[in-house]
């Protein structure tokens, strides 16, 4: 345990600072989850479209896939403004906010065709 002043507040700013560090990143880590979820439902639903049987209904998949292709640019968008925050608040390194941001446009180019 810290013995003075200074050192105890260091203590208080370096627990702030982790509480601070582990919310942002928790966030960043949901807005990627539910990115990649939107980009899999793309994915499955094209796939569930192309192999349906012409009898099929697949009227709840069509709508699915609407859903999901209007919804994937602005959760991208958001996406990629969160990393940028982050790295500019120093929550990440700004290097790993432009490699993520780097992957997850490469994986919706690679859904959109």
């Amino acid at each position: 345990m810290p013995h003075t002043p200074s050192a105890w507040k260091r203590l208080r700013k370096a627990e702030k600072r982790r509480r601070q560090n582990r919310a942002m990143a928790k966030k960043i880590k949901l807005q990627r989850r539910d990115v990649a979820d939107t980009l899999s439902t793309i994915t499955s639903s094209k796939t569930a479209i192309a192999t349906a049987k012409p009898d099929a209904d697949t009227t709840k998949t069509k709508a699915d896939l609407d859903a999901a292709t209007a919804k994937a640019p602005a959760d991208l968008k958001a996406t990629q403004a969160m990393l940028d925050r982050a790295a500019t608040k120093g929550y990440i390194h700004p290097n790993k906010a432009a490699r993520l941001k780097s992957r997850l446009v490469k994986k919706a180019r690679a859904v959109a065709k």
